[in-house]
């Protein structure tokens, strides 16, 4: 016989694997451009501009999608916004398939982007709503085990598209079957969407509280669910319901903290292994096939330590992660740098490379969002987390369309071999290393409703 803690952890694993699919095409969508790149720079002549634009133009969709999640997500749900991002998935990649030119590229290559951003945003928070205490970290981080199972994915589909021994059929006709093979995940997510609940919290935001009890009650025991029910009511009851709620003294630093945590997990350059990882092996001497099996062994030691991280973000806690993380990929993009500085092209980039990404996966890439869905109040929880992760896709965008003009301008490939741009982002871990001792709070174990009341009387919300 099946206890019932047992059904209700069952119900709510279900629940939050079904969510994290939005995670899963967000890795898809974004890391499908690593194989197409080189083939569509052949294809389309592009420059080192034009090749940044290409690579970077969904990120400026994803700032959209985030802004268009914030506030849909609070006015119509998370679930149907959710729908919406896998029909906008779907469009862009059937879109991206057939373009006669760059700009229709561009084009449903933003329309992705839209579907990424609102994904990126309300995958996590849709988990954290909807998970217990208990379960929360783990819960949110299988929504960055789905990326980056998603980024795998690809780069095997990308790898098993690609002919090697006919490279004129690469750049006329393999990149387009990159991008159309998206449709697929997008459908399958589609459909499983029917079968999840809403979100709990914004049923009791929108005064649906009978049916948030009964979802409430399929995650935990009756009594348990009375309970939180009336946590959340309360937590709702505080605040007046308006956008400049987030600006006002104590939400506001918050709403910073959260913000430059979003950024610095992107200046550290994470992304640019993940959209330019087959260019950078190219760089450091490989050859286009074994460039693509190296970006395989990065994808598949970015799953497994994302694996374990999901196993010890509840019992070791959010912040030692993060300052193990971020110290473990500045120590490997300095010895990256070197490598590249003096030439050194053999084994060890690709163990300096793999550490960085095992650093990156067990932390700061899983954390990251664990730490950003569950620092905002319930009232604003849609719209802060929307604004904190539209600055996450700036930096994104920015660090993507730099790299290139970074990595390929003559004077600093001459006086440092492709080593550059690596500490400038080995830099920026100093700085997240600081950031994190000093401003981000331990959230382990802490219902969200005890974590907004904690952070309410700590002086960390207190603007100086």
């Amino acid at each position: 016989m099946i206890k019932k803690g047992n059904k209700n952890t069952a119900y709510v694993i279900t629940t939050s694997i079904v969510a994290a699919l939005g995670g899963l095409l967000f890795g898809y969508d974004t890391a499908v451009i690593s194989g197409a790149i080189g083939f569509l720079r052949t294809h389309f002549n592009l420059n080192a501009y034009e090749m940044g634009l290409v690579a970077s133009c969904a990120l400026a969709g994803c700032v959209v999608g985030v802004v268009l999640a914030g506030f849909l997500s609070d006015k119509f749900g998370r679930k149907k916004i959710l729908l919406l991002a896998a029909v906008l998935f779907a469009i862009s990649a059937i879109g991206s398939a057939v373009p006669e030119n760059i700009t229709q590229l561009i084009v449903f290559r933003i329309i992705g982007g839209f579907g990424v951003g609102m994904a990126s945003m309300l995958s996590p928070l849709y988990i954290a709503e909807i998970a217990p205490a208990r379960m929360r970290g783990r819960l949110v981080s299988i929504n960055q085990f789905a990326i980056v199972s998603g980024i795998l994915l690809v780069y095997f589909v990308n790898y098993l598209i690609t002919d090697n021994t006919n490279e004129l059929w690469n750049i006329d006709f393999g990149w387009r079957w990159m991008f159309a093979s998206e449709t697929l995940p997008a459908l399958l997510f589609f459909i499983l969407l029917f079968f999840v609940p809403e979100s709990p919290r914004w049923l009791v935001q929108k005064n649906r509280n009978n049916e948030a009890l009964n979802i409430l009650s399929k995650i935990n025991e009756p009594k348990k669910a009375k309970t939180e029910l009336s946590e959340i009511e309360n937590s709702f009851s505080k605040d007046e319901d308006s956008f400049s709620r987030l600006f006002t003294p104590g939400v506001r630093i918050i709403l910073i903290i959260g913000i430059t945590l979003a950024i610095l997990q992107q200046v550290t350059g994470i992304n640019v292994f993940l959209y330019y990882g087959p260019e950078i092996f190219k760089n450091l001497g490989s050859g286009t096939n074994a460039a693509l099996i190296q970006t395989i062994i990065v994808g598949a030691v970015n799953l497994t330590f994302t694996i374990i991280a999901i196993l010890v973000v509840d019992k070791i806690g959010r912040k030692p992660l993060l300052v193990l993380g971020f110290s473990g990929m500045g120590i490997s993009l300095v010895c990256l740098g070197l490598a590249a500085y003096f030439q050194n092209t053999g084994l060890w980039v690709l163990i300096f490379i793999l550490a960085y990404i095992a650093s990156f996966a067990i932390a700061i890439g899983p954390v990251t969002w664990v730490v950003l869905s569950e620092i905002f109040p319930n009232k604003i929880r849609g719209r802060a987390m929307a604004l904190a992760t539209v600055f996450l896709w700036i930096a994104n965008f920015v660090v993507s369309q730099t790299f290139p003009i970074i990595n390929e301008n003559e004077w600093l490939v001459n006086k440092f071999h492709h080593g550059f741009s690596f500490w400038i982002y080995a830099f920026m871990c100093v700085v997240s290393v600081i950031f994190v001792i000093r401003w981000i709070p331990e959230t382990k174990g802490k219902s969200l409703e005890e974590i907004e009341k904690m952070l309410n009387g700590t002086r960390i919300c207190k603007d100086k």
